[in-house]
């Protein structure tokens, strides 16, 4: 795939998926146009050589892989969560004149940087139907519903000097200023929108704001892309595709976890059980299991920090990635990345072979370093892992920044290690 279509086809994805249930929803269905056939967790498998399956978990985690009995798999790992602001349970407060919905922090977004958004909500609602039934629906407003005004500077001077930010006060959407708002009336109507006529009683929710602004190429030769969520619905993006781009003969898998912002600890984290589950479905017998995770291969793929023109003390002058500078290996000697000599290789052995160039990332020593769903899973497994990544600015503001180059190199690269 040449990298315009490629690209035109992220920004879409992006767009796509303001939420990791409408992300997994949208892998999903390309996987099942790429030929692959759905398993269910709850029912028996009987997998046929040669095939190509997927499986979901709680609508917000995903695993595909083919199905040759091969021994040397190459798994790719991403993860399908950003950080966002989350309605609470009980969000409706109507106060000095408006309605505005209480909210939490999912993840360590930038708080900064969602203030005079034009904001959307979308995710998933549990809901009881006219037969009774407990069932889920995915739902999305499309327009813009809420925003968070700034305080202005003549009611704070000293704002851009030292303005903080509480997350439980200062931060609340607004929505409107009809005092007679009614949320269940609100949440019937998204259920509408989305074909649900028939709820009878609404029980839960999982709802998050977003930024409707549109994913778009940013600079004077469109070197840029900039969205929300590119971290890291670009390493789902780019996983998702090699997949579908590789012979069903040849043995790959791609998992996409929820809740990698918030630690992985959880039923579809990396923490959890989802990928060991597969696995041992795939090769039952105990032997045949260790010796698929000792010939296999781990890539965690996940955005790393490009450095930054304005403040480039932040980062190790030696390892300091740029933007359209290629795929970024991370590394940190505490295995807080799970990178090692050996794998980096591998990987490094198979960029040069396509002309494809790669750099490195430590950070500084005299600051902390973030994880990634790399080390968790080389534990969990005993699969040797590396971890590497698109280089990437503002990552975790409301609207990042990646190289229009990057991530069409790092599918070139997944594609070659899984035909090697």
């Amino acid at each position: 795939m040449n990298k315009e279509d490629f690209n035109d086809g992220f920004l879409g994805f992006l767009d796509a998926s303001p939420t990791p249930f409408h992300a997994v929803q949208n892998m999903a269905g390309m996987f099942t146009n790429a030929g692959f056939k759905r398993l269910f967790e709850e029912q028996k498998w009987a997998l046929e050589q040669g095939k190509k399956y997927f499986v979901v978990r709680n609508d917000s985690s995903i695993i595909a892989f083919t199905y040759p009995k091969s021994k040397n798999f190459l798994m790719v790992g991403a993860h399908t969560d950003s950080p966002n602001l989350r309605l609470k349970p009980n969000p409706l407060i109507k106060e000095h004149g408006v309605v505005k919905f209480g909210v939490e922090s999912y993840g360590g977004l930038l708080l900064n940087s969602w203030f005079d958004r034009d904001l959307s909500l979308a995710g998933r609602i549990s809901y009881l139907d006219a037969n009774n039934l407990i069932k889920d629906a995915l739902v999305d407003a499309k327009k813009a519903i809420a925003i968070i005004p700034s305080l202005a500077i003549h009611l704070d001077r000293e704002a851009n000097e030292k303005r903080s930010i509480n997350a439980q006060t200062d931060i609340c959407p607004i929505a409107t200023t009809d005092s007679a708002f009614s949320w269940e009336v609100f949440l019937r109507e998204l259920l509408a929108q989305s074909g649900v006529a028939d709820a009878q009683e609404i029980y839960a929710h999982e709802l998050s704001f977003y930024d409707t602004q549109k994913a778009s190429f940013v600079g004077l030769k469109e070197e840029f892309i900039a969205s929300a969520r590119i971290d890291n619905l670009l390493s789902c993006y780019v996983g998702m595709l090699a997949l579908c781009s590789v012979d069903e003969a040849k043995p790959m898998l791609f998992v996409a976890n929820d809740h990698e912002e918030i630690g992985s600890q959880s039923a579809v984290g990396a923490e959890g059980s989802f990928l060991h589950s597969v696995l041992k479905r795939v090769f039952r017998e105990h032997e045949e299991f260790e010796q698929m995770i000792r010939a296999s291969l781990f890539v965690s793929a996940d955005n790393a920090h490009a450095i930054h023109p304005n403040f480039p003390a932040k980062h190790d002058a030696a390892h300091a990635p740029r933007i359209n500078g290629g795929t970024v290996i991370k590394v940190n000697a505490n295995q807080r990345y799970a990178s090692n000599a050996k794998t980096i290789a591998r990987f490094c052995n198979v960029a040069a072979s396509l002309g494809e160039v790669t750099q490195n990332f430590v950070m500084r020593s005299d600051m902390a370093c973030g994880s990634t769903i790399g080390p968790i899973t080389a534990a969990k497994l005993g699969i040797d892992t590396l971890d590497v990544g698109a280089p990437t600015f503002a990552m975790h503001s409301i609207r990042e920044l990646c190289g229009s180059d990057d991530a069409h190199s790092l599918y070139k690269i997944l594609v070659g290690l899984c035909e090697r």
